[in-house]
This record gives structure tokens, sequence and C-alpha cells, in this order.
């Protein structure tokens, strides 16, 4: 993993990313994805890798909004039922490459236009999640973290915004520990299944939790950056558009 081509440039937009997903309550295994997808990282190394990042730097952000009070319990739990299991299953299935690349690449739409804001307004009328909703909607959602190798936040926290069952931060709490049991147990499903975890990994969760502790603390308490946000929005539509066309 380390004799990557252009890897020191790699180590530093690392910490840059887990910074801005960090501090939007994700872990940022979208993006992860996509810098692997952009600097060439074996296939195979790419979902496992993203999931473990995704486990510590989703940890330290829900940290953050759980401290700053922000975490709606019932709200998480009614996506968590469904997702546990169904990211599991996902964890332990293959798809093929380029089908792979493909579905990877609509996913990071999301994040595209979560990192340009298009989700960012919140509403003052909060609608009660019904428990059919949320066991549908944490059930797909955590299928496809468990095959694609995310934690399923970047597409939570903007459903989550649009049919209004919670404000920013709050889904921003609710979709860092999302993110964490989903990224567990699509984890736990690749071990199980043969998956092996490099060594090197570990040196960039060490790097990807400087960016991730900062991001937490501050996208708790203060506004992000919206200059870095719309170059990380840039990255990924690089990374997307290689995805489709690799």
């Amino acid at each position: 993993m380390l004799q990557t081509e252009n890897i020191y440039l790699f180590l530093l937009i690392l910490p840059v990313v887990s910074f801005l997903y960090a501090s939007v309550g994700h872990g940022g295994a979208s993006g992860y994805l996509a810098l692997m997808a952009l600097f060439s990282f074996a296939p195979e190394t790419m979902k496992p890798t993203a999931l473990l990042l995704n486990l510590f730097v989703a940890g330290i952000s829900f940290y953050y909004y759980y401290k700053a009070g922000h975490f709606n319990k019932k709200l998480f739990i009614s996506f968590a039922i469904a997702s546990i299991p169904l990211a599991y299953l996902g964890g332990t299935l293959e798809v093929d490459a380029s089908i792979y690349k493909k579905i990877l690449a609509i996913l990071l739409v999301f994040a595209i236009l979560k990192m340009l804001n298009v989700f960012g307004k919140e509403s003052n009328s909060i609608k009660p999640i019904k428990l059919w909703q949320g066991l549908i909607t944490g059930g797909i959602i955590g299928f496809f973290s468990g095959l694609i190798g995310i934690g399923g936040g970047i597409i939570l926290t903007p459903i989550i915004l649009l049919l209004h069952w919670g404000k920013m931060k709050e889904a921003a709490a609710v979709s860092a520990l999302f993110i964490w049991v989903n990224s567990a147990a699509g984890l736990i499903g690749q071990l199980n299944s043969g998956v092996t975890i490099q060594k090197e990994s570990f040196l960039l969760v060490a790097i990807a939790l400087v960016g991730g502790v900062l991001g937490g603390y501050y996208g708790s308490k203060i506004i992000n950056n919206q200059r870095l946000r719309y170059i990380l929005a840039f990255v990924l539509i690089i990374a997307c558009g290689k995805l489709f066309f690799t």
C-alpha cells in the first residue's frame, strides 16, 4: 500500500478529508475511497481500509457531538435495528470490480452534494420518524454500506434533513454513530469472509485521526470552512469521473 505512486501526497490529503467529514459528523469512507481510487490503490484493500478508518474517525466525531448534547437516541435506534445485520450481510458479499466502481461513483454524488451544502438547510418543524420508515431507510443504507465499504452517513444525513426528522447537528450526531456501527458490522462481515487488513492501514488511521479529532471538535461547536469543503467537492468530482470511466 505504501509503495503506491505519490503516496506522500495521499498522506497529506488524508487528514484534510477526515477533518472535513468529521466536522459534519461523518467518518469519511466515501472520501477515503475516492482518494484511494485517484491514487490507484488495489481494489481489494480499499473496502477494509476505508471501514477501518471510519471506525476511528466516526467514533471521534460522535464523541464530540454527543458531548455537545446533539444525540437523539430514539432516532438512531430506528435506523440501526435493520442497518447493523444488513451491513454485516453486505460485508460478506463480493462485487465485480467494474460494478463496484460504478456503485461507488453514484454514492459519491451524495458526498459531493453534501459538501456543496445542497442538503445544508434545516427545518424548524421536526417530524417524528415512524418505526417502519427507520427500518427501511436504515436497512437499505446499511446493506450498501457493507457492500461498498462506507458507513452510510453521507446518505443518511441528507435524508434526515430532507424529511425533517432532525436538525443539522442532531443529524450529524446520529449519522456519526450510525456510521460506526455499520462500519463495524461491515468490517466483521469482510473479515469473516476471508478479507485481511494490511498493517499499513493502521498508519493511515493515525494520520486520519489528526484531522478527525480537529474536525469533530470544531464541527460540533463552530461553523465549518466552506472554502475547504468546495475543494474537497472538486476532488470528489474528479474521483467520481475516474470511477465511471475506468
